[in-house]
């Protein structure tokens, strides 16, 4: 019995603590500086995929731009083309963007550059075998791989 009486005790004391911390807790964040609230606000939901490519591709990979999108590297297997298109998080004003997509050898670089209010690209590229370089531009904020999802180095360009 008197375990049973000291558990309670504490939990007791535990409950009154809790209570006096939830109680003190809007107060703690009323004094607490704008500027700390915001850095611990959750971080923006990235962009979803808008099928500006077109029938038959999918995403194989992804970068978040910061707060402000997404940009996407999808693949056709049927053609053998990478397909990039940046898309924004939040449509409004037409802002600078683009989209590109390229590799190394021989040097090869495809973009769509301009000011638009949803999305820049797609721009393709037959790309079988080689690895790609990719990218994503919103208003100066840049993000994409260089390098990546390389194909069988054995695969024979068309």
């Amino acid at each position: 019995m008197t375990i049973i009486r000291r558990a309670s005790a504490i939990g007791a004391a535990v409950t009154a603590t809790a209570c006096a911390a939830i109680a003190l807790a809007p107060a703690a964040a009323a004094a607490e500086p704008t500027t700390q609230r915001a850095a611990a606000a959750p971080k923006a939901a990235a962009a979803k995929y808008n099928g500006a490519c077109g029938g038959g591709y999918s995403v194989v990979n992804s970068a978040q731009i910061g707060t402000k999108g997404t940009v996407f590297l999808t693949y056709n297997s049927a053609t053998g083309k990478n397909c990039v298109v940046t898309v924004r998080t939040t449509p409004g004003k037409a802002v600078h963007m683009t989209a590109s997509l390229g590799f190394a050898s021989p040097t090869t670089t495809v973009s769509d550059t301009g000011y638009y209010t949803t999305y820049a690209g797609p721009v393709y590229l037959d790309a079988r075998g080689l690895c790609v370089t990719w990218r994503g531009e919103i208003s100066g904020e840049v993000a994409g791989k260089n390098g990546t999802n390389c194909g069988s180095l054995a695969a024979n360009r068309r």
